[in-house]
């Protein structure tokens, strides 16, 4: 494994051994693998006595053993200084002092695990010496070289103002191997790997698990290993940037994270907002809604990895949109949702929120939500004309949050999917995934509740129209809509005598009491005796006896379709 010195990558024992200008002088080698294995720093030529405290350590030192003991205890202990002083290998030029290679010194340094090497031919040290620094100076070279080439790539992508997770692609393309970005919670907020494929639980695992903190914090440079730096500017600290186990690079591995890193640090810090939420989410909803994983294992990684713990939990799909004027900017309208929704779920609750890419105009969320199994807030099912209590707590947080001046009829309609748990995490989150594949489908449905600002839209307690919203855009659903409301769809959009405009709401008012007239009647705002004139005309204009069970079932799926449209 190589190692580096301040971003160099130094060349090994082993390697000048192989030098030509060491061969010239048929080397006699003592060398166990580990030995051949350390890098070496610097040449340096021993002449007479040399003090151990002239070197740093690392050296390949020469010498001819000139003024040398010839044996014994004075000899050891002069070759046990040098290995105190941390040199890479001893080569021995023999016929000037030595003419055989003195066993003291090789016990000595066969014992500390450092290489011998015995020349039994005059060579050129300064020859020797050259070749070897010009091996070291070349790395140096190439070293500041990349180094220049990394600082200037990642200068550009801040410049450019280049997404966080663009940057990461970068820098896991730098590296070879992949790296990840996670937040101070250790939630991962982008990560790639440039190997075409890699799946992402081989990746996210320690992340998925909660184990990301066994990692190293960058405390070695080795070149292979996993490394980890921070993320952080003028004293603020957002994250930890990770390099998976990768191949050496000229500029050093960790040389190149860091670089990285800060580029990252300062995009952040330029950006002055919690884009990385944002970026997290919005990668993950890209993936799920547009199918862009392989397996459940491979998604519910990432979702893991990302924050939203699946383990005893329930999880559902959400829609949060701003249903008429804010009176201020749609930024401040979308800060305030998104606040609103997590303070109403927190602190147990985690979500993970993004635009929703189909709105139109409007402002519009969409949330995957995970609450403990036995939290109330995942009952999302109105009880005796009762909000849900999460509908009830996002009203409280939006009372806060909202400006006094935003006109009064403005609301925030949340749209809420079926909920999913199970202990079996397969089952999990297929229901995830149909809760909020539901919430998309649907749409925007007349409200099943109200409480304060908040109106509430239910999958579970409005499958009809949830079922129909699927269907929306088919040819039959329209005809069948058509064939059986058309008369009365036409009365109301005509003028004149006998025309009153209002057969439909009529209509919607009786089939949500059929049972009970004098009930709808009020609930339409009209007089019984108008009323119940209003239905005759309704029977006269379909030709149906609205007493029929069957005939109520399918004005009901009728009425419910042409809502959807309208």
């Amino acid at each position: 494994m190589s190692e580096t010195i301040d971003g160099v990558t130094l060349p090994r024992v082993h390697e000048l051994l192989q030098l030509a200008e060491l061969e010239r002088g048929k080397p006699e080698v003592w060398a166990s693998p580990s030995a051949s294995e350390r890098p070496v720093r610097w040449a340096h030529v021993v002449a007479g006595r040399v003090s151990a405290d002239l070197l740093d350590g690392q050296e390949f030192l020469l010498t001819t053993g000139a003024d040398w003991p010839t044996g014994g205890p004075a000899l050891k202990r002069l070759v046990t200084e040098l290995c105190d002083a941390g040199v890479s290998a001893l080569v021995l030029e023999l016929g000037t002092r030595f003419h055989t290679p003195p066993p003291e010194l090789r016990e000595v340094l066969e014992a500390r695990d450092i290489a011998f090497v015995a020349l039994h031919r005059q060579v050129k040290f300064v020859q020797l010496t050259q070749a070897i620094h010009r091996r070291i100076l070349s790395a140096q070279h190439e070293a500041l070289e990349a180094k220049e080439h990394v600082h200037h790539l990642f200068t550009e992508l801040g410049l450019n103002r280049s997404p966080v997770d663009y940057m990461i692609e970068h820098i896991a393309a730098t590296m070879q191997a992949p790296v990840v970005l996670e937040n101070t919670s250790g939630q991962v907020i982008a990560w790639s790997s440039p190997r075409t494929g890699a799946p992402a639980e081989s990746v996210l695992a320690p992340w998925a698990g909660g184990r990301y903190e066994t990692y190293g914090r960058g405390e070695t440079t080795s070149e292979a290993i996993t490394l980890r730096v921070p993320v952080e500017a003028q004293g603020v600290r957002w994250g930890t940037l990770t390099a998976l186990e990768g191949p050496p690079h000229p500029a050093g591995r960790h040389t190149v994270l860091e670089l990285g890193a800060t580029a990252v640090a300062l995009r952040r810090l330029a950006d002055g907002t919690d884009e990385w939420l944002q970026l997290s989410a919005k990668h993950l909803f890209d993936t799920l809604l547009g199918g862009r994983y392989r397996n459940d294992t491979e998604l519910m990684t990432q979702l893991t990895a990302a924050g939203l713990p699946f383990e005893k939990r329930s999880l559902f799909g959400l829609a949060l949109t701003g249903s008429g004027d804010f009176g201020s900017h749609v930024s401040l309208e979308r800060a305030i949702l998104e606040t609103a929704l997590r303070r109403a779920i927190a602190p147990e609750g985690f979500a993970m929120i993004a635009d929703d890419p189909d709105a139109q105009g409007a402002v519009s969320l969409l949330a995957l939500v995970s609450l403990p199994d036995n939290d109330e807030r995942a009952h999302l099912v109105a009880e005796r004309g009762v909000p849900p209590l999460i509908a009830e707590r996002l009203d409280r947080e939006l009372d806060m949050l909202v400006p006094g001046s935003t006109p009064a009829e403005w609301r925030a309609h949340l749209s809420l999917g079926t909920r999913s748990g199970d202990q079996r995490s397969a089952a999990t989150l297929r229901g995830l995934l149909t809760s909020i594949e539901g919430v998309r489908a649907a749409g925007t449905l007349p409200a099943t509740a109200t409480t304060g600002r908040v109106t509430v839209q239910e999958a579970t307690g409005q499958p009809l129209a949830y079922l129909l919203r699927d269907l929306e855009g088919s040819q039959s659903l329209q005809h069948f809509v058509d064939s059986v409301l058309g008369p009365v769809l036409d009365h109301d959009r005509g003028r004149g005598p006998g025309h009153t405009g209002d057969l439909t709401e009529v209509l919607a008012a009786y089939l949500a009491t059929p049972t009970n007239r004098s009930l709808a009647a009020t609930r339409a705002r009209l007089s019984r005796s108008v009323f119940y004139q209003r239905l005759a005309l309704i029977e006269e204009l379909l030709g149906v006896d609205l007493s029929d069970g069957g005939t109520i079932t399918t004005l009901t799926v009728a009425l419910t379709a042409h809502g959807l449209h309208s």
